[in-house]
């Protein structure tokens, strides 16, 4: 496997470890931050591996998924919608109480097991 691939891979997992870790010190808004980085990073080795390029600086998770050419199941493109819209917010939060508030325990406990899933989902295309 391309080492770039196999870097984006293990970032990937790195990330959705730490989401796991935020989760048990319940630093919620950090783990739906680190559930986007685990698939955005998942998703740039898939564009790496069908492009043979360099994936561009972009957060925007559907773009990766036009990029690395697929279509979601359905299964999986409520919690691309909902990380891409949390993107900003919980990168750059204008109101971290509001955040806070927001993301509770069973909210982000939902994202983290669908992440999951969506992960495994995405290292299989790579095969």
């Amino acid at each position: 496997m391309n080492k770039s691939i196999e870097n984006w891979l293990r970032s990937s997992s790195y990330d959705i470890k730490t989401a796991d870790a935020m989760f048990v010190t319940k630093r919620y808004v950090y783990v739906i931050f680190m559930c986007h980085l685990a698939v955005e990073k998942a998703l740039k080795a898939i564009v790496v591996d069908k492009t043979k390029t360099v994936p561009p600086k972009t957060h925007d998770l559907f773009f990766l998924c036009k990029l690395a050419e697929f279509e979601l199941p359905a299964q999986h493109k409520l919690i691309v919608m909902h990380l891409n819209e949390t993107s900003i917010p919980t990168r750059y939060p204008e109101n971290i109480a509001r955040l806070v508030k927001d993301y509770n325990k069973t909210t982000v406990q939902r994202y983290l097991m669908q992440t999951k899933a969506l992960l495994k989902w995405l290292k299989v295309q790579l095969n």
